[in-house]
């Protein structure tokens, strides 16, 4: 059976999302952040050295990076499902938003959640900070508009790896600015697969 180390208010959120999706059995391996420091626990060291979540353990290997472990559950379990097939035109453009989220959006989200924690020193670095988050995801709001998902009009893997960005950006800066980001979360959350993935997961402040 697929086992996931899930911590929780991570990425691992997605790897419990696309097995829902897929419709494949798994055990979560529950690890809670430090109440204090948010840091992931030592428990997560002895599975990887980076002590870091996700870890998927499958077929006697681990797997680690949330991209890499959505682009192996799909490619050995979908059956045609979350992706786009390799011959398709739209295979590109689903590994582009596959690696975008990390690549690029996630970066300056991650330092507006750094700074937010420097007070009146992240000053000089907020303009900066803000103008990387509206280039971003003012790109990703534009790609919406006319299509529900980012590959198409069906979910992908490439969804999902959107989705937590997606989610941390709202809570850190809002997405006032991009309606039709906001409308996605909407509907993706609104999905079953999304839905069991939180309630075995539990309770997920990025949601």
């Amino acid at each position: 059976m697929i086992e996931v180390h899930h911590l929780n208010n991570s990425r691992s959120q997605r790897v419990l999302w696309c097995l829902e999706e897929l419709g494949l059995d798994y055990q979560i391996i529950a690890h809670q952040r430090d109440p204090q420091t948010s840091l992931a626990p030592d428990s997560l060291k002895a599975i990887h050295p980076l002590g870091k979540s996700p870890v998927v353990r499958d077929g006697g290997r681990s797997y680690i990076e949330s991209g890499a472990i959505l682009d192996y559950l799909v490619r050995r379990y979908g059956n045609g499902r979350l992706a786009p097939r390799a011959d398709s035109p739209d295979y590109q453009r689903y590994l582009e938003w596959l690696h975008f989220a990390e690549g690029s959006a996630m970066l300056p989200v991650m330092l507006k959640l750094y700074t937010s924690r420097l007070g009146e020193a992240a000053a000089p670095l907020l303009p900066r900070v803000h103008g990387e988050i509206e280039n971003n995801f003012g790109f990703l709001d534009a790609e919406l508009a006319d299509h529900d998902y980012f590959v198409g009009d069906e979910l992908t893997a490439a969804d999902i790896q959107l989705t937590f960005v997606i989610q941390a950006a709202k809570m850190l800066y809002t997405l006032e600015k991009f309606p039709r980001l906001a409308a996605f979360l909407t509907r993706v959350q609104a999905r079953p697969a999304y839905r069991r993935a939180v309630e075995r997961g539990g309770p997920f402040a990025y949601g």
